[in-house]
């Protein structure tokens, strides 16, 4: 059983040893949403404009983990940013991967 859950889910992710190793924290959420509370460091990117933004990260040569509100929008995001071979995580809700940090 617990192998079948495994495959579904993956293994579990350190996020804290990825933030160690100088991944750069990208929030997708709108401007507002960030303002209203976000992980000290992260850097926001709405998910409607991340698109334009993917070869800067690109250059930064950084892994990246992507959060949001629930973890929906941080989920294409990492889809959009693997597609350019960049080393990325979606670390969900951001209020939940801050407890990770």
């Amino acid at each position: 059983m617990f192998n079948i859950l495994k495959n579904l889910f993956g293994k579990p992710v350190d996020f804290k040893a990825i933030k160690e190793r100088g991944a750069l924290i990208i929030d997708v959420r709108t401007e507002e949403e960030f303002a209203s509370g976000n992980i000290p460091g992260s850097v926001n990117i709405p998910l409607n404009v991340l698109p334009k933004k993917i070869n800067d990260l690109k250059k930064k040569g950084k892994p990246l983990i992507t959060v949001c509100r629930s973890g929906a929008r941080s989920g294409m995001a990492k889809a959009q940013i693997e597609k350019s071979g960049i080393e990325v995580y979606n670390g969900g809700p951001w209020n939940k991967l801050i407890k990770k940090l």
